[in-house]
C-alpha cells in the first residue's frame, strides 16, 4: 500500500482519539483492527484486548494506564458493563467497527435490517437483490461478514458497491452513531437477549433505534404483533406489510422459501427493494433465493423421515415457527420430533407450553437447559438428555415414515459447541450417518 493511500485513510479516522485499542477480538474486532493497521497508524496507535483471547493487553488494568483514547467495542461486550464505565469516565472515547467502516462510505446506498428473528432472511433476501442490480454489492454485518472488511476491500483498490445491506443485531445498534441507512426494517419483535437487557421493552427500544439511522422509510413486519404495538416509537417514516395484506400477491405464488412465515418476510424486504429503487429483475432474484443453512433448512429424507436443521433458532418464537413448518410437512400422519434445548439466555420457555397441547409434537430435551426447558414448558414426563448425539440417537429409534425430526432448539450453542452453526453442522453429520448406516 502506498504512502499516500496510508495517509488519505487515516485522515479518514482524524475525529477519533488515538491511541485505539480494540475490545473483543472476534469477526468483528479483528477486522477493525485490520482496518486501523491498513490506514497507516502504528503499532502503539492499535492495541487489541480480550478477556478470553490473547491480545496487546493482558488486563482492563492495563488500559487505564494508558493516555485515554478510544475504545472499539465489540459486540458482545456491553457498554454498560462496569469496566467500559470506568474507561469512559476516565476519558476514552467509545466507537464501533461498524461506524469505524462508516468513515469510509461515499455515496453507497445503504439498508439496515434489525428485528429478534428472520433478519438474517431478509438481509439475505436484500442481498440477492442487490447483487442483481450491482456485482459489487455488499452483503454483511450481523450475517458473518464485518463491515470493515468492505472498508478494507476500498483500502485495497476494489470497486466501490452502489448497494450495501447490513443485518443489524441490537448490540450493534446500541454503538453505531456515524451509521446512516437509507431505508430500515424491523422484521420480528420477540423477547430475546434478556440476561443483557433489564426487560422486553428496553430491548424492543433498541431495536427501534434504527429509525434514529434511516432517511428514508423503515418497514416493519406487521404479522409480529409487538411490532405493530411499538411502531409509533419507531422514529421516522415507517412502513407495515405482511402477506395478508401484500398489494402484489401473484409474486407471492412465485416465491420458494418454505413456510407461511417467509411470505411475510419476502414482503418485507420487497418493499425495501423497491424503496431503494431496484429493478424487476432484482425482484425475481428474491423470488428465486431458497434459504439460508441452519435456518428451517431441509436436510434430506430417509424412508420418509424428514430432516430439518434450524439451529440457528434461540428464540421462542423462531422455535414456533419451525414447528408450524415441520407440522406443515408432516401432514396429518406424521409425527414432529422438536429437539429443545442447548445453553439458557432467560428466555420465557414457558411460551412453548402450547406445544404439549398437540400429540403430534413430541418434544426431546437437551443440553444444559434441557431439564430448566422441560420445567417451564411443564413437560416432565418428556425424555431429557445431557447431549445433543444422545437425544439423536433416540430420535433416530423411534422415528418412522411421515415423521419429521426437527432441530430448533430455543438455546444458544454454547454449551456444547462454538457456535450454532457447528451445532448445525453436527445434526446434518449425523443425519448423514444415519441414512447411510440404514440404506
Amino acid at each position: 500500500m502506498s504512502i499516500q493511500v496510508d495517509f488519505m485513510s487515516q485522515n479518514k479516522l482524524e475525529k477519533f482519539k488515538k491511541p485505539f485499542v480494540v475490545v473483543g477480538l472476534g469477526k468483528s474486532g479483528m477486522a477493525a483492527v485490520q482496518l486501523l493497521k491498513n490506514s497507516g497508524l502504528s503499532a502503539t496507535e492499535v492495541l487489541m484486548f480480550d478477556e478470553k483471547k490473547e491480545g496487546d493487553l493482558k488486563s482492563w488494568e492495563e488500559i487505564t494506564k494508558l493516555t485515554p483514547g478510544t475504545l472499539v467495542v465489540s459486540p458482545g461486550v456491553p457498554l454498560k458493563g462496569l469496566q467500559i464505565q470506568k474507561l469512559t469516565a476516565l476519558g476514552w472515547g467509545v466507537t464501533s467497527e461498524i461506524s469505524l467502516a462508516c468513515q469510509f462510505l461515499s455515496d453507497e446506498k445503504l439498508i439496515g435490517i434489525t428485528g429478534s428473528v428472520a433478519k438474517s432472511t431478509v438481509t439475505s433476501l436484500v442481498g440477492a437483490a442487490l447483487l442483481k442490480d450491482d456485482p459489487n454489492a455488499f452483503v454483511g454485518g450481523n450475517l458473518g461478514v464485518p463491515f470493515c472488511e468492505y472498508a478494507v476491500g476500498l483500502q485495497q483498490g476494489k470497486a466501490k458497491a452502489k448497494y450495501i445491506v447490513l443485518e443489524l443485531s441490537s448490540y450493534q445498534l446500541e454503538n453505531c452513531k456515524d451509521l446512516k441507512l437509507d431505508n430500515s426494517a424491523i422484521t420480528y419483535l420477540s423477547a430475546n437477549h434478556l440476561e443483557r437487557y433489564n426487560s422486553a421493552d428496553e430491548y424492543y427500544m433498541t431495536k427501534c433505534l434504527i429509525g434514529e439511522r434511516t432517511k428514508n422509510i423503515c418497514v416493519l413486519n406487521s404479522a409480529s404483533e409487538d411490532n405493530v404495538k411499538y411502531a409509533s416509537r419507531v422514529p421516522g417514516k415507517t412502513l407495515l406489510t405482511q402477506a395478508k395484506t401484500f398489494s402484489k400477491p401473484e409474486l407471492l405464488q412465485k416465491v420458494k422459501l418454505l413456510g407461511a412465515h417467509n411470505k411475510d418476510n419476502f414482503c418485507v424486504a420487497y418493499e425495501l427493494v423497491k424503496a431503494t429503487g431496484l429493478s424487476d429483475k432484482a425482484v425475481m432474484a428474491m423470488c428465486e433465493f431458497t434459504g439460508l443453512s441452519h435456518r428451517i433448512e431441509f436436510v434430506g429424507e430417509h424412508k420418509q423421515i424428514t430432516f430439518i436443521n434450524d439451529s440457528k433458532a434461540t428464540a421462542m418464537d423462531s422455535v414456533l415457527v419451525a414447528v408450524q413448518a415441520a407440522q406443515e410437512k408432516a401432514g396429518s400422519t406424521g409425527l414432529v420430533y422438536s429437539l429443545l434445548g442447548g445453553k439458557d439466555k432467560a428466555l420465557p420457555w414457558e411460551e412453548l407450553r402450547a406445544l404439549a397441547k398437540e400429540k403430534q409434537i413430541q418434544p426431546v430435551f437437551f443440553g444444559a437447559c434441557g431439564e430448566l426447558a422441560r420445567e417451564k414448558m411443564q413437560m416432565l414426563d418428556r425424555p431429557y438428555f445431557t447431549k445433543l448425539n444422545d437425544a439423536l440417537d433416540s430420535v433416530f429409534a423411534k422415528a418412522k415414515a411421515h415423521d419429521v425430526v426437527l432441530l430448533s432448539p430455543g438455546g444458544t450453542s454454547l454449551d456444547e459447541f462454538k457456535n450454532f452453526e457447528d451445532r448445525g453442522n453436527f445434526f446434518k453429520e449425523k443425519v448423514k450417518t444415519f441414512i447411510q448406516q440404514n440404506a
